[in-house]
């Protein structure tokens, strides 16, 4: 099978299949999500969504954050990954914030890297979902699947050139869904340990299941 054809069998399976797929971090809005995607760094969105709405609550805009000090923000978020870091990064991301940007999330990827807390795969995130921007961002479950399903190489070691795989084959009017479509399958059907392949819709085009039999 080409490349290609895997993936638009794959592509159109996910399509039929799963034509709604977002982010499953609660928010309402540009600056929430920044805060929940920083947070989510290393940790479950589940864990995530439990801590978010006193933070939400008491720190509603990047001013009001910005205005508070790493270890009170510590208090809201002690039980995620790395609170104290993390911590740290929303209380400088907002202040920059206000400072570089009037208080607004800027929408390019050069402006977001400059965010403390920000890398790479959490600026295309907020690319995809908030301005709707052709982003690819590859965390631990996007690199998974993308390789189980032969959609990319064993050459492509490193999240940069998984991203750079996968945007040069999807369609880019596909690519902020499809960056949902592999983060749900590798949470939930493809994990790490145990597979479900018993169960998976992909089965007939995946190289990961072809190994297996």
């Amino acid at each position: 099978m080409k490349l290609q054809e895997r993936y638009d069998h794959i592509l159109d399976w996910f399509r039929a299949n799963h034509p709604v797929a977002e982010t499953e971090l609660h928010y309402s809005n540009p600056f929430q999500l920044l805060v929940a995607v920083i947070l989510s760094a290393q940790c479950t969105d589940k864990r995530v969504n439990l801590i978010t709405p006193p933070l939400f609550r008491d720190y509603p805009t990047p001013e009001v954050m910005a205005a508070s000090t790493p270890d009170v923000i510590f208090e809201y978020i002690r039980s995620v990954s790395y609170p104290n870091n993390k911590a740290k990064h929303l209380v400088g991301m907002s202040q920059r914030l206000i400072r570089e940007f009037g208080g607004v999330v800027p929408d390019t990827l050069d402006e977001l890297l400059r965010l403390p807390g920000v890398g790479r795969k959490s600026a295309n995130v907020i690319l995809s979902v908030v301005f709707h921007e052709a982003a690819m961002a590859v965390d631990t479950h996007v690199f998974r699947v993308s390789h189980r399903l032969g959609l990319v190489s064993d050459q492509c070691t490193t999240p940069l050139s998984v991203e750079k795989e996968l945007m040069a084959h999807i369609p880019q009017a596909d690519v902020p869904i499809a960056h949902h479509w592999l983060i749900l399958h590798g949470r939930y059907i493809c994990t790490a340990r145990r597979p479900q392949c018993n169960v998976c819709g992909l089965s007939l085009w995946c190289k990961y299941d072809e190994m297996q039999n």
